[in-house]
């Protein structure tokens, strides 16, 4: 009964502890998502720079990264080359950098609801670039359900109340940018066996993104910037707005470290709608009845993608399993031959 108990108390540890890891994900991908929209929206903070935006955010991340990996030593740093940098860490900066510019930029034209109807898309652009590329199978089922969730956002686009050809356009590139990253992010270092955590991952390209970005900065915003006389940088606004983006990643760190990235995959899903809700209730963006069944239609495409992948990585597993306990077998049978024939060798000896 006591041993029941415990196990019964571990268990219910162990599962009130990753609904705390995914409310603390949720809650801060909730906050960083909707601080952005209310620095960069005309209607209420009106601070319209998002390259500026993106660049303190990097700036704060790669301090705070540097301190935990060099300083505080809370991760150890990945053993890597500087040709590996610039072939590897730098392209993926690249990537990194344009997709969030452009996912900023949106916030200025969409509502927080469309722009998270749009994001359904990311499994689509994964899977296509990652044909491309030769990462991922082509497979017609798995195509059938990126052609559903893609119709689905595009009903939802008709029914945008807002609909804006710009914004549209820049989230869009935004999740081509982003799904473009994951996919090299298996072929330049996940195949080379190179793991990097959100930790050493800020830790080495957030600098890059600042680089990056520093261009785009000088010839777009820099010149609007010394324009306005008044301008001063809320320290209170940009300082807050920046350790929330960088809780994220630490939130990031922890949900897939202790759960799994599937658990990260379906907390997406009800922040998406939970946005979508505070979108219509809170800032009162308008939310149609076709806006909401194109995204039921796409939610419904990625969660059987989501689904499908969890079936996958099951079969894998259980056939490893299956691999390593044939190898265990082989080897236990192999020392009993030994046995048997060195116990033969001794009995003739005798």
């Amino acid at each position: 009964m006591g041993k029941g108990g415990a196990l019964s108390e571990g268990v219910l540890k162990k599962i009130v502890l990753s609904y705390t890891y995914v409310a603390i994900w949720i809650f801060l991908s909730f906050m960083v998502i909707v601080y952005n929209k209310y620095i960069l929206d005309p209607k209420m903070y009106n601070w319209p720079y998002p390259v500026s935006l993106t660049m303190i955010h990097m700036a704060f991340c790669s301090s705070l990264a540097y301190i935990l990996v060099r300083i505080l030593k809370v991760v150890d740093p990945v053993t890597m080359s500087w040709d590996l940098y610039v072939k590897s860490v730098i392209p993926i900066g690249l990537l990194y950098s344009l997709s969030l510019w452009l996912s900023n930029s949106a916030y200025i034209y969409l509502s927080v609801s469309f722009i998270q109807m749009l994001k359904a898309l990311m499994p689509v652009a994964v899977y296509t670039i990652g044909v491309m590329f030769k990462k991922e199978s082509f497979k017609s089922e798995t195509m059938a359900n990126m052609i559903s969730i893609s119709i689905g956002v595009a009903i939802a686009a008709y029914g945008e109340a807002k609909f804006d050809s710009m914004g549209v356009v820049l989230q869009l590139g935004a999740v081509a940018f982003e799904a473009t990253r994951l996919v090299m992010i298996q072929i330049l270092l996940t195949s080379r066996g190179i793991s990097l955590n959100p930790i050493t991952s800020l830790y080495y390209v957030a600098p890059c993104c600042l680089v990056f970005l520093f261009l785009p900065w000088v010839y777009v915003e820099y010149p609007i910037l010394m324009e306005k006389s008044s301008f001063r940088l809320d320290f209170a606004i940009f300082g807050t707005n920046s350790f929330c983006a960088f809780a994220l990643n630490l939130a990031v760190f922890l949900l897939v470290g202790k759960t799994s990235a599937l658990t990260m995959n379906v907390a997406g899903v009800v922040k998406d709608w939970l946005l979508i809700a505070f979108s219509w209730s809170v800032i009162k963006d308008t939310v149609t009845p076709v806006n909401l069944l194109g995204y039921a239609l796409a939610f419904l495409g990625v969660g059987y993608y989501n689904h499908s992948k969890l079936q996958a990585l099951k079969a894998t597993d259980t056939q490893k399993k299956s691999q390593q306990s044939d190898e265990e077998a082989g080897r236990l049978l192999a020392e009993k031959k030994e046995e048997s024939s060195g116990g033969k060798k001794n009995e003739s000896h005798d």
